[in-house]
């Protein structure tokens, strides 16, 4: 690939990452891999992308918003490789990448991606509060209609009395998020599976987050709001230790991230 097709290829991706439009993100995934292991020539190096008609094609390091933003593509926001994100403050104003986690009006306290246009909540280390990133709830929702005809269990997880009832499910800490207008919103909802995943960073682990925006990553797994089709008394899950996903049993215990936005 000769430069200025490079230079043409990285501007479309600059002009579609400020079009508004909710897409899914890169991966972060920025390493190119041999027969032997690691690739020596950058992503974003010229000489990297020609060789894809070469032995090892089509690897992601070589497309998408990573090797842009390594090439110096501009973002809305900030953040690891292609991800591109906003920090919120708890009055819904958007604030800088320096901005400080915390309570006040003015402090940071959700993270938009500006690639999806969904905002997400950020975990505290609190174990008194709320949305303290130690507390786990058991799957549960009332929706007849997106269930899968299988509510789940109303208690199971652990949420140190935070919830009404200490009834540590999805669905109730979605209300008291709700009832707390969290970032002003009160819209907040159970992610689904492929919501989820736009935040995995593949590129790491343990986590597999950026925790620039992300902090306070729970050692455990997060729930999604679907319904394991293939056993209905199970819902899907994201593992952030390395990206897995796979499903458990609705009463399980596992961590919670609430987001708004248009689903998808």
């Amino acid at each position: 690939m000769t430069r200025p097709y490079l230079i043409l290829l990285l501007a479309l991706l600059v002009a579609s990452s400020t079009s508004g439009a909710a897409r899914l993100p890169d991966t972060g995934q920025t390493t190119c891999y041999n027969d032997s292991g690691a690739d020596g020539v950058a992503a974003s190096d010229a000489a990297s992308i020609s060789r894809d008609a070469g032995t090892h094609p089509r690897q992601d390091c070589r497309y998408g918003l990573d090797p842009a933003a390594d090439a110096g593509a501009l973002k809305t926001g900030a953040g690891a490789k292609g991800f591109d994100y906003t920090k919120i403050a708890n009055n819904g104003t958007a604030l800088p990448a320096s901005a400080v986690l915390g309570t006040a009006n003015t402090a940071w306290g959700c993270t938009r991606d500006n690639i999806t246009g969904l905002t997400w909540e950020v975990k505290i280390t609190d174990s008194n509060a709320l949305r303290y990133s130690g507390h786990t709830y058991s799957w549960y929702s009332s929706d007849s209609s997106s269930n899968g005809a299988n509510s789940g269990s109303g208690s199971g997880g652990s949420c140190n009395q935070t919830l009404p009832g200490s009834l540590c499910n999805t669905e109730a800490f979605v209300t008291a998020v709700n009832g707390a207008a969290l970032c002003t919103y009160t819209d907040w909802r159970v992610p689904t599976r492929r919501e989820l995943l736009t935040l995995v960073y593949a590129d790491r682990s343990i986590p597999s987050i950026d925790q620039a925006y992300f902090p306070n990553p729970s050692a455990t797994s997060y729930w999604t709001g679907s319904t394991y089709a293939a056993d209905r008394s199970n819902a899907w899950y994201v593992d952030f230790a390395d990206g897995y996903t796979n499903s458990n049993d609705k009463s399980a215990p596992n961590a919670l991230r609430v987001v708004r936005g248009t689903p998808f």
